[in-house]
């Protein structure tokens, strides 16, 4: 299992989400469409959301941005329920097959002018699946409540 997580304060990207590039360079088309069907508060604090969970994923990927793999590669979109779902595609999908993820599941919290987003790669079934670290789901929830518990 791999597991990385991102904090963001909620207004810490907003001067960049006014450009048209960096949404382009950060966020899959998909993403766009539900930020456009909220109103512009709504929209940024999704935004935001989003951009810390890929943060998370590009660290469970063990690149972090950069390394020919960009944002908008980790697309989070939505199941019908309303839950985040991962996709990868290109080089983020290709890393995850080199290191054995079955695929990546994603939580995204915010509170108080926060946002935590945790991944967590889950290995494919079988023997020698995947060779990521040990973490345990209790670890992994551990970790995320101290992020939480910062200032």
């Amino acid at each position: 299992m791999w597991l990385g997580v991102d904090v963001l304060r909620t207004d810490e990207i907003a001067r960049l989400l006014e450009r048209p590039w960096f949404r382009a360079w950060a966020y899959a088309p998909q993403e766009l469409e539900i930020a456009a069907s909220f109103g512009e508060a709504r929209a940024r604090e999704f935004l935001t959301g989003r951009f810390a969970a890929k943060e998370a994923i590009l660290k469970a990927l063990g690149t972090g941005v950069g390394a020919g793999i960009v944002p908008r590669q980790a697309a989070v979109v939505r199941t019908g329920a309303g839950a985040p779902l991962v996709r990868l595609a290109g080089p983020a999908a290709r890393r995850a097959e080199e290191l054995g993820m079955a695929g990546v599941t994603v939580s995204i919290t915010h509170k108080r002018g926060l946002v935590v987003a945790a991944a967590i790669g889950l290995p494919r079934p079988g023997p020698g699946a995947g060779s990521g670290p040990a973490v345990t789901a209790a670890e992994v929830v551990r970790r995320v409540h101290e992020l939480a518990a910062l200032p």
